[in-house]
């Protein structure tokens, strides 16, 4: 009985081994994981997501690796200006494990090695510019920072994919004397605009002055032809209105009695005109011959006899 005893606490305790060593055999692997075994201090293989198997105190988990991208931030530091400002500046990191194995036996601590390369890489950039270009210039800082940091941890078995400047931070006078620059500069622009409104305002102003001096020009100018076009024929309908009056009085001469009444109407208008004369004057000087208004008479037609030979 003491024998089967031990026989069945024997075959117990080696159950449990047997349990205990495959459990610790069987090893699953998460997605986006990789392991790293090592047998018998040596490396051995690298396991990547799924259910694997290893052999139990011979091989061993030494290392354990994310594949995701990973961002690590860059810790702020000082930097000085090619101007020589100090500047406060920090950043993230962006990287990813490619190759489990140089990750592992590459470099002690990649993230730490990347942080520092890029602070160093950081410094030297930031040397090269001064300080207005510091904050104009940082697409180009992030892509030689990344340049320099991918190219040392390509032995690593890291890639850099990308890394931002989050923060520039200038010392406190140069914020102010940076805001009373932008207020200048705003105002500046203010004036500016202003005086540009006011030119292009003059410049319509004058504009519209310049359209009605032309228009009124052109409405003076087309009154005075429209005046010298009516005088013209003013003159005109009078000129033809005198001729036919001449006309007319040359065919009544001409006809019976006609000189008759001409001697008449010149005897007539002579003697308004010298009452006239009388009215608006107290002197007068009197013709000889104002008596005789039968000498009047014939000296006026002897006028139209002369003026019909001629004709």
């Amino acid at each position: 009985m003491e024998g089967l005893g031990i026989s069945s606490v024997f075959l117990i305790g080696l159950i449990i081994l047997v349990f205990f060593v495959f459990v610790n055999s069987i090893k699953v692997v998460p997605q986006r994981q990789a392991f790293i075994v090592e047998r018998l201090g040596k490396y051995h293989e690298t396991l990547l997501a799924g259910f694997k198997i290893i052999v139990p105190f011979i091989d061993k988990i030494s290392y354990r690796h994310t594949l995701k991208e990973q961002a690590i931030d860059v810790a702020s530091q000082i930097c000085i200006t090619k101007d020589n400002i100090s500047v406060e500046v920090d950043g993230i990191l962006y990287l990813q494990v490619v190759d489990a194995q140089k990750a592992s036996y590459g470099i002690d601590n990649y993230s730490f090695a990347a942080i520092q390369l890029a602070q160093t890489t950081m410094r030297s950039v930031i040397g090269k510019l001064e300080l207005d270009k510091t904050f104009e210039e940082r697409d180009s800082i992030n892509s030689v920072i990344v340049g320099a940091v991918d190219k040392a941890s390509d032995s690593w078995g890291v890639k850099v994919t990308r890394y931002e400047v989050k923060n520039i931070t200038p010392p406190q006078s140069i914020k102010d004397a940076m805001e009373k620059q932008m207020r200048a500069e705003r105002e500046k622009r203010a004036i500016i605009a202003e005086s540009e409104g006011t030119k292009q305002a003059k410049i319509n102003v004058a504009e519209g002055d310049k359209q009605e001096l032309i228009a009124r020009s052109e409405g003076e100018k087309q009154k005075r032809i429209n005046e010298a076009e009516g005088r013209a024929a003013e003159i005109e309908a009078i000129a033809n209105a005198t001729a036919q009056g001449i006309t007319q009085i040359a065919a009544a001469i001409g006809n019976k009695n006609g000189i008759d009444a001409v001697n008449l109407r010149v005897a007539e208008q002579y003697l308004q005109e010298f009452g006239k004369l009388a009215k608006t004057t107290n002197s007068m000087i009197i013709p000889q011959n104002m008596n005789d208004v039968s000498s009047v008479l014939a000296t006026a037609m002897s006028v139209i006899d002369h003026s019909k030979q001629k004709k």
